[in-house]
């Protein structure tokens, strides 16, 4: 998928919660962000609130899915010191 609004693009990277998005998406990136910093806390709640916007069960797993893989594949490249492809910055 092509984004062609700059715009929306920068802000997203700034701060999400402030970025200009419609309901669904910002509760895919909540529910994103609080699997990826704390796993611990989830909850049937946090794929309800997937649920009201309108995901589906398969959306909300494939959703699991691909942030629980890019925890996992950045785990394992921090885990063993894999210094970052040419032009990606450092995380700060």
């Amino acid at each position: 998928m092509e984004v062609k609004d700059d715009a929306l693009v920068a802000a997203v990277k700034r701060d999400y919660t402030q970025a200009p998005l419609d309901r669904p998406t910002r509760a895919l990136l909540d529910y994103a962000v609080k699997l990826t910093r704390t796993p611990g806390e989830m909850r049937r709640e946090d794929a309800e609130a997937l649920r009201n916007e309108g995901f589906t069960d398969r959306a909300i797993l494939d959703a699991a899915e691909v942030v629980g893989y890019f925890n996992y594949i950045n785990r394992i490249a921090d885990g063993l010191g894999v210094d970052l492809e040419p032009g990606m910055a450092p995380a700060r």
